[in-house]
């Protein structure tokens, strides 16, 4: 292999660490220096070190261990030029060295020891308004690009940026300590760690931009996190509910792309390459939230929509009228021009594409929704229904003009290159 290519081939797995390790480095961090932007702007440092480094050294046995060693004697070192006058900067840097990687022995007694479930919790501060909070853990342990939380809430992207930035603004004013809260003070802040989860799920899902229709790894450390969080609340139905949803959407990955990585849609899927035991989990975790519920709440609500369609045998075999009458209900719950777009779709199913399509006209016209592809190909799909193949073509070839995902792209060009 030639030099160039063994570099290409280097950096390929510097990235792929990089995206299962970064919120942990960030997360330890975080607990270390009690600075989130030290942390983040440190672990940053360490991803260049790594990009210059492992193509000559390769790639060492434990990277998430070497970045956050690197990170930790960067912050050290930057501390340092500020302050070289400072004892209490020099002390720190001592107490960093010789803190272990995996974080310090106490841990054992908190009631979450898994690092980044842990600063979810910390971020989810209520000194923040519920938003920013989303905004800003999404940022920290989805991942996330600032662009891609910006299409998860319908704004613009310079808006979402600015409500990070005053985010972390805010913490820092308010002095907040970057610590674990109570147990007691979990529930204050589960809705907002629980919609953090459901957004870096839904984008590993259906990724919302890139050559990738999905992204995996991100489903994968939700589905993790959910898991411990269900662990750790037993006793929460929400908490169960999206984890229900999760297995239960996860069943169907080896179905949702064919062999030439290109996506299948839910009807055309061969519903034999469904994950079973995937399906068991979650309508088991389904039927724990719903022992527990007094009433049913969101993640429940969806977790039944994704049940409706693992039971059935085919996909015309789908309860539609089932599948509305639950979008009814999650309408009642959290209004969303999203959700009414869904609901609209299963009416269509259930038989009525031209009440559909009344529904979708009307959310189009919304600001939220105006220019989005989802709403442009779901009305090519009720218009195609309606035997409207010329317009339905248009619009379809408008929904792919709008989407920033390139599969997506590709597959809305072809339904109306079909007609």
């Amino acid at each position: 292999m030639s030099s160039g290519a063994q570099r290409g081939t280097t950096r390929a797995a510097v990235e792929a660490v990089w995206r299962i390790e970064a919120a942990k480095v960030v997360a330890v961090l975080t607990r270390s220096l009690g600075d989130l932007d030290a942390a983040e702007e440190a672990a940053q440092d360490a991803l260049v070190q790594a990009l210059e480094q492992w193509p000559e050294t390769g790639v060492p046995r434990n990277p998430g261990a070497w970045l956050t060693t690197v990170a930790r004697r960067r912050a050290v070192d930057v501390w340092r030029r500020r302050s070289r006058l400072e004892g209490h900067v020099v002390e720190l840097g001592h107490a960093l060295d010789a803190e272990p990687v995996e974080g310090p022995e106490e841990m054992a007694a908190e009631p979450i020891k898994d690092e980044v479930l842990r600063l979810m919790f910390i971020a989810c501060h209520p000194v923040l308004p519920r938003p920013s909070r989303v905004a800003l853990t999404l940022r920290l342990i989805g991942g996330l690009s600032t662009e891609e939380i910006a299409r998860a809430y319908l704004v613009p992207s310079t808006t979402m940026g600015q409500r990070i930035s005053r985010a972390k603004g805010t913490l820092s004013d308010a002095g907040v300590p970057f610590e674990l809260p109570e147990p007691a003070e979990f529930g204050a802040r589960l809705e907002a760690v629980l919609e953090v989860l459901y957004l870096v799920f839904n984008e590993g899902y259906a990724a919302s931009a890139g050559a990738d229709w999905m992204r995996p790894g991100l489903c994968r450390e939700a589905l993790r996190l959910g898991r411990v969080l269900a662990a750790l609340l037993p006793r929460e139905p929400e908490v169960h509910g999206l984890l229900a949803l999760m297995e239960l959407q996860m069943s169907r990955f080896a179905a949702r792309l064919d062999q030439a990585g290109a996506p299948v849609l839910l009807p055309d899927q061969d519903r034999s390459r469904w994950d079973r035991s995937a399906i068991v989990r979650g309508r088991s975790e389904l039927a724990v939230a719903r022992r527990l519920a007094a009433e049913s709440g969101p993640y429940l609500l969806q977790a039944a929509l994704a049940e409706c369609h693992a039971v059935a045998r085919t996909a015309d075999a789908t309860d539609w009228p089932r599948i509305v009458s639950i979008y009814d209900e999650l309408l009642r719950r959290t209004p969303s021009p999203v959700i009414e777009l869904n609901r609209a779709v299963a009416v269509a199913m259930a038989g009525d594409p031209a009440a559909a399509l009344a529904v979708v006209d009307a959310l189009g016209l919304r600001q939220t929704l105006r220019g989005h592809h989802l709403v442009a190909g779901v009305r090519a799909d009720l218009l195609a229904r309606l035997g409207r193949e010329s317009e339905s073509r248009a619009e379809f070839a408008r929904a792919a003009v709008l989407t920033a995902n390139e599969r997506t792209k590709a597959l809305l060009l072809a339904r109306a290159a079909l007609g």
